[in-house]
């Protein structure tokens, strides 16, 4: 692979790859508040927000780090008073008990009001605007978790950039799955080595979950119960600590987590699931460098014609990743790689996303399944066809397959979710 292709691969991958304190979409919320405040220069005396419907759905049910509270007003409340932008997504870094104690204040005031903005072409779109007397600061975040597009000071103008679908940068690069596999085996391993430090911060989010209680505890349940059922295997660790992490992140636990494409539960999917593996059968750091490579590329390179909020749950992209990875730790060939990628798209597909929350565990849960099964069938040479369903001979018209449906065909289902979460 030519030195130039490989350093624009490195570059999307780094920005791809980023840490993320609790749940990526009230921390994007908190995010463009803390800017909007900075902007202001002064604490709001009211915060009125307009968010996409995909912003709201994935924000209603999860804990926000350090609160032991779930939803939009105290991530809102946190943004103004101890957010600070320069963190990214670990904007809520700075969460103490006096700072809680103050947004807890904050939302029993009614400051904050929250609307739905639907006419914006980005399903990940934040708009803020924070006011104290006849001061005025705004923010936009939209497209990305971290993209201002748009911030004003009283009227000033200080950035302003177009709106565009939430597909990814214009400048990435565009990948194909042949370009993905080259790149994590032939790469530089001082390159790529950085993906073992997303594999090990994920792996003390798993810890935490097992020691702790958080969520529906899916992760330390099956600690303490799993192998009655499951059997002290391969598999019932990677569930464990798969679904530990996802506990831990989705439960309010304070700790961050590597992301994958803007999610924390793909980064979370798309690494442990390899690291447990390569553990259990002993593969060597480069072995499992290139394995999380991988999968963590292949799950971008899907996400990049799915775009960053859909109505398919981000577990099915990072799963699908997880099984190529697992199929690399195998000795398996970039055939048996593909067909692994085509077991995942035959069996996952159209699995509905309803907001991120704990229950999130469940869902990365049966993607690891899946993608066990996958890897073992690709091993086996077992492929499904291009005669069943939406899998085709080629590799990537089968990943477009899968993310046109996502993206296109389940915008209603979208819809219906967010009607049956927001009237409940």
């Amino acid at each position: 692979m030519e030195k130039s292709i490989r350093a624009r691969i490195i570059e999307l991958i780094r920005s791809e790859v980023v840490p993320a304190m609790g749940c990526t979409e009230p921390a994007a919320v908190s995010l463009c508040v803390a800017r909007a405040t900075e902007l202001l220069g002064e604490l709001p005396e009211r915060i009125e927000l307009r968010l996409s419907g995909n912003i709201i759905k994935n924000a209603m049910g999860v804990g926000i780090p350090g609160t032991g509270m779930i939803g939009l007003p105290i991530a809102v409340a946190l943004g103004a008073i101890v957010g600070k932008s320069s963190y990214g997504l670990e904007v809520l870094r700075d969460v103490d008990p006096d700072s809680l104690s103050r947004a807890r204040m904050y939302v029993d005031e009614k400051r904050i009001v929250i609307s739905h903005k639907s006419d914006v072409p980005s399903n990940l779109h934040i708009e803020v605007d924070a006011a104290s007397g006849d001061n005025r600061a705004t923010a936009v975040i939209s497209g990305a978790h971290t993209q201002f597009v748009y911030l004003a000071k009283d009227g000033e103008v200080l950035l302003d950039k177009p709106l565009q679908a939430d597909s990814g940068r214009r400048d990435d690069i565009k990948l194909t799955e042949a370009m993905v596999y080259e790149f994590a085996t032939t790469a530089p391993l001082d390159e790529i080595s950085f993906m073992y430090e997303a594999g090990e911060m994920n792996l003390r989010a798993a810890r935490e979950g097992v020691d702790g209680s958080y969520g529906h505890c899916l992760g330390k349940i099956l600690k303490e119960h799993g192998k009655t059922l499951f059997g002290d295997t391969p598999l019932m660790h990677m569930l464990m600590m798969t679904g530990a992490a996802c506990d831990a992140r989705m439960g309010g636990a304070q700790i961050a987590v590597m992301s994958n494409s803007g999610s924390g539960n793909q980064g979370i999917t798309a690494t442990l699931p390899v690291m447990s593996y390569a553990m259990e059968t002993g593969a060597d750091r480069e072995r499992t460098i290139r394995a999380l490579t991988l999968s963590g590329l292949t799950s971008i390179y899907i996400k990049q014609s799915l775009g960053r909020l859909s109505a398919l749950c981000g577990c099915v992209v990072a799963s699908t990743g997880a099984a190529g990875g697992l199929v690399y730790l195998m000795d398996g060939s970039y055939s048996q790689v593909c067909a692994a990628i085509k077991n995942m798209v035959a069996n996952l597909t159209g699995m509905i996303c309803d907001g991120a929350k704990p229950s999130c565990a469940l869902k990365i849960s049966s993607g690891v399944c899946s993608a066990m099964m996958s890897a073992m069938l690709a091993m086996n040479n077992q492929c499904v066809s291009s005669s069943e369903g939406i899998i085709d001979d080629d590799i990537d018209t089968t990943i477009h397959n899968l993310t046109s449906i996502g993206r296109d065909a389940m915008e209603e289902t979208d819809r219906q979710v967010l009607r049956i979460m927001v009237e409940k």
